[in-house]
């Protein structure tokens, strides 16, 4: 009969089995995340069992002495193991929770209590671990200080896992994107501290919408700031691998990439994220009026009570302006700051009222990929910094790679698509001058000048 393997000795086997398959990459590396979240918390489990009864598995009582300094001994022993979920935001995690039977007092784990279910100290302990598993030196610091050397993946496993993100992240920098045709394209950065003692640096990052609507992850490059020099360097990688020119352009308000987006994309028109502005104006408002503010600046783009009476385009457009005049005459006398810089930047905020009205909230702004990077940092805090750019750039992608593939697309109408065409033939294929016609001759004959 084959000897059952201890809890935690079968997660690690499970682990390192991932890596003998064929599957595609993202998915064992969700499988990995979660197999390590029950890896660490079996571990800690099993060590608190060791610390309540005073041994380690299998050791006998007859050879501990209190005398000799270790700890006293606790009436008791294991008795198998009970399934226990954990509840995670990578999904529910489920442990074998050790039983015990003859003791003097009932054990309960000080990590979950007797009836605990969910636990994010150890999640964070997880993330930790993986997302500085991108070193293997680190990951396996991360382990060993936390909850000693048994929580330990093998060498092997990390510097796979290590290799393989690497690899997949090189190789999607260098894919071909002529099949990749957008009709939107969002452009943001974030930024991250990779080097010790320097300030963070940015990692930017464009992702878009195709033509049949769907979302799709673009690029993703460090740079040293976000000029627009390296702006630059980033789109026009994009555009010499295929990219071809998107209809929209949306972004924040960086000089920068406002400057390369119309250096490299001339023909496309360009959006300023309303909510990145809208902060801009709050910022300028005193504490008192904010809420006051906000609501009359929310308002400038509601476009819900207009109904079918304006379609999408310049009259729209002309509708919303108007209401941006009469903000500014409402307002600029309290806060000119304010109102100078919603003026500053009018006519890019109402690009997006020429496009179809299903699409309007969510190409308005540039949040969308604000809010993924945003996950991307909570996973990393814990760790202060990463070992370097390599492995920041890596994880970084690895994140918005994975959250890709759960992206909405965009609702495709065949009014919106009308719009979208006309739009299209309109910026990106303009009809060429027509020549003008001969002079008919002087002696052309009737029926060849009514020809």
């Amino acid at each position: 009969m084959a000897r059952t393997l201890p809890p935690v000795q079968a997660i690690r086997a499970e682990i390192d089995a991932l890596f003998t398959t064929d599957r595609d990459l993202v998915e064992i590396l969700e499988d990995v995340a979660r197999l390590g979240a029950r890896l660490i918390i079996q571990t800690a489990v099993e060590a608190e069992v060791d610390a309540f009864l005073g041994r380690t598995r299998y050791q006998r009582t007859a050879s501990l002495s209190a005398a000799d300094g270790e700890q006293a001994v606790r009436p008791g022993h294991r008795n198998g193991h009970c399934p226990t979920t954990i509840k995670t935001t990578t999904g529910p995690v489920t442990i074998a929770r050790p039983k015990l039977r003859n003791t003097t007092e009932a054990f309960a784990s000080r990590l979950f209590g007797t009836g605990v279910t969910r636990t994010n100290a150890l999640e964070t302990l997880v993330i930790a671990s993986f997302v500085r598993g991108l070193s293997v030196r680190d990951v396996e610091g991360a382990l060993a200080d936390a909850l000693g050397p048994e929580a330990a993946l093998s060498k092997s496993t990390v510097s796979t896992i290590c290799q393989a993100i690497v690899a997949e992240y090189d190789a999607w920098c260098r894919r071909d994107l002529s099949a990749v045709e957008l009709d939107y394209l969002f452009c943001d950065a974030s930024h991250f501290k990779m080097h010790d003692g320097q300030r963070a640096e940015p990692v930017l990052a464009s992702w878009g919408i195709t033509t049949d609507g769907k979302p799709v992850f673009v690029g993703l490059a460090p740079a040293a700031a976000e000029s627009t020099d390296a702006w630059h360097d980033f789109l026009t990688g994009l555009a010499e691998r295929g990219l071809r020119p998107p209809l929209l352009v949306v972004s924040d308000g960086a000089p920068g990439l406002i400057t390369a987006a119309e250096q490299v994309f001339p023909a496309s028109l360009r959006q300023r994220c309303v909510i990145h502005k809208c902060r801009n104006v709050l910022s300028k408002v005193s504490a008192g009026d904010q809420a006051t503010v906000k609501a009359a600046f929310w308002n400038i783009f509601d476009t819900s009570e207009l109904g079918e009476d304006i379609e999408p385009g310049q009259d729209l457009v002309a509708c919303v302006q108007a209401r941006i005049d009469a903000f500014a005459k409402d307002w600029g006398r309290s806060y000119p700051a304010a109102v100078k810089s919603l003026l500053a930047d009018r006519g890019s905020l109402t690009t997006y009222l020429r496009f179809p009205v299903e699409h309007h909230k969510r190409i308005r702004h540039s949040n969308f990929i604000e809010r993924t990077f945003g996950e991307t940092r909570r996973r990393v805090k814990v760790i202060g910094r990463f070992p370097g750019e390599t492995s920041c750039v890596s994880l970084v992608w690895a994140v918005l790679d994975r959250a890709s593939r759960g992206w909405r697309g965009f609702t495709m109408t065949s009014k919106g698509l009308r719009i979208l065409q006309d739009l299209r033939r309109a910026l990106l294929a303009p009809p060429s001058r027509l020549r003008p016609t001969a002079t008919p001759a002087t002696d052309s004959t009737p029926e060849t000048a009514a020809a």
